[in-house]
């Protein structure tokens, strides 16, 4: 990603354009941290989160205590006994690691509840900043928190189609 932004810049410079472009820089990271709206949604996040830790925690004690209880009891069960128990103690361990996928997996609630929550605060950083890039007047805002990222293009700007960034 940095080689195509170097590259978009040579190109940029090569071609006279350079000279013309007015770039803005902005850190998003330092303005999230900053922003009293993104650090309520985090403490609602945080919250949630240690609820779910909390409810993890207590299925994984349950399965310990039925564990520590089976192998001490082990020896006086008949095999039936032994077998349903050890089945109730499988399918607790798919259901904790159930729960733990619906709340933390990929597209999970935490993934939703974030989306939800953190959307309205970065829709309101990225409103400000164009709202600056176009008071003034910017070609390109770039975010130079983590990796190199094209935020902003001036829409009626036209450049060959070698320096578009993927």
């Amino acid at each position: 990603m940095k080689f195509k932004f170097v590259i978009l810049l040579v190109v940029l410079a090569s071609s006279g354009l350079f000279a013309q472009l007015k770039i803005g820089y902005v850190d998003s990271d330092a303005i999230m941290k900053n922003l009293t709206d993104a650090e309520d949604a985090k403490r609602q996040l945080d919250a949630l989160i240690v609820e779910w830790q909390n409810e993890i925690s207590k299925m994984e004690s349950d399965i310990k205590f039925k564990k520590d209880d089976f192998e001490k009891r082990k020896l006086i069960l008949t095999d039936q006994m032994r077998a349903d128990i050890d089945a109730e103690i499988k399918q607790l361990e798919k259901d904790m690691e159930a729960y733990r996928t619906k709340k933390f997996g990929t597209g999970g609630e935490l993934f939703i509840k974030q989306d939800e929550v953190m959307k309205p605060v970065q829709n309101k950083v990225f409103t400000a900043i164009q709202q600056v890039a176009k008071d003034e007047d910017l070609d390109f805002v770039l975010d130079r928190s983590g990796a190199v990222m094209i935020l902003l293009q001036k829409t009626n700007m036209t450049l060959p189609q070698k320096c578009w960034i993927n």
